[in-house]
């Protein structure tokens, strides 16, 4: 019996649907690590912009025809005092919560690496809360360290 295959291709508008599903997942995820997330109805990216930017790369990945996990990469200024001026940003990483484990989001990781080094970005960064353990170690197993930690004071 042959495994089946994970395909990763760049994301288009008929994937809005999806797309937007996977947005509000990521949403619900985020909320026990961030208090200040906006009550809803709320959305973090505009994904039908993002997906018809030439300077923006959307991705999905398929399983048997069915998207299961997604991830961007957008080139993002650097701060002034750096060694770069520009790097990719990586965000929307996503997993359905069925297919998670199977190394999917690496794949997706490194369809992302691969159009960064392409378009000629030495520096990949991305965020995650500092208490999102799952999402930290994932992160790690494909080569990420940890950097900085931003705090918060609230008033």
């Amino acid at each position: 019996m042959s495994t089946p295959v994970v395909s990763i291709r760049t994301a288009t508008l008929e994937d809005l649907p999806v797309l937007l599903a996977f947005e509000q997942e990521i949403i619900k995820a985020e909320r026990p690590f961030d208090i200040t997330i906006k009550e809803d109805p709320v959305s973090y990216y505009d994904l039908g912009q993002m997906i018809q930017d030439s300077k923006a790369h959307v991705v999905v990945a398929e399983l048997d025809g069915k998207i299961v996990a997604s991830g961007y990469a957008i080139p993002k200024k650097a701060r002034h005092y750096l060694d770069h001026e520009w790097y990719a940003y990586l965000g929307f990483m996503y997993t359905d919560e069925n297919y998670r484990g199977r190394g999917i989001n690496a794949l997706v990781v490194e369809a992302l690496k691969q159009w960064s080094v392409k378009n000629g970005f030495k520096e990949i960064r991305l965020t995650v809360y500092s208490d999102n353990l799952p999402a930290i170690k994932a992160y790690e197993k494909v080569g990420f360290k940890k950097h900085i930690i931003e705090m918060r004071l609230a008033q």
